[in-house]
């Protein structure tokens, strides 16, 4: 696989990412917990990253990583040593949440923009497949696209058209992806 260059392709990912940022902890604001109807405080145990922390795939001594499922995990370790000879370095956003941790997201989200557009990016813990540990969030934007582009190799997929961060195994490796869902609601 070629490197990727700097040009229009890594511009037209950013541009995608412009509508909503990933939803991560570390990307809302605090928000009182009387807003949210809970004293809810998201910690390392309930898988979440702190804002401006360095994560990355070998990070196990972290729940968000630790308690991945295996299959995905082996995947995407495979696609990021590829990726990292084409000078690309993944970075992990949001991996395996605890239910609660899922829900404070849900509702802190809610809070800020309305529960329309929430649920459009935020599952219920019922329906998130991070919860699971079936789901990561990969930043920065070029190693989003590396994954989009070449994921499918490892049986990885970009599952929700608007969340270019949130990968999956979707697929058997080297198969096509299926059909993105719109977003989050379904």
């Amino acid at each position: 696989m070629a490197a990727l260059a700097a040009t229009g392709a890594v511009a037209v990912a950013a541009g995608i990412l412009g509508v909503l940022a990933p939803v991560t902890g570390s990307s809302l604001p605090s928000l009182p917990s009387v807003l949210l109807g809970a004293a809810f405080s998201p910690s390392a145990e309930d898988g979440f990253i702190p804002d401006g922390s360095r994560v990355d795939l070998a990070d196990e001594q972290l729940p968000a990583i630790s308690r991945l499922d295996p299959q995905l995990l082996a995947a995407m370790r495979a696609a990021e040593a590829d990726a990292a000879g084409d000078g690309i370095r993944f970075e992990v956003t949001g991996g395996w949440r605890s239910p609660e941790y899922q829900q404070w997201l849900l509702d802190t989200r809610i809070a800020e923009v309305g529960e329309e557009t929430a649920r459009a990016y935020v599952a219920t813990p019922e329906q998130s497949r991070h919860v699971d540990g079936d789901a990561v969030d990969i930043g920065p934007v070029d190693a989003q696209y590396w994954l989009i582009s070449y994921g499918s190799a490892y049986g990885i997929c970009q599952t929700y058209a608007n969340e270019p961060w949130h990968f999956e195994l979707a697929t058997e490796p080297g198969q096509d992806c299926p059909d993105m869902r719109t977003d989050a609601t379904g």
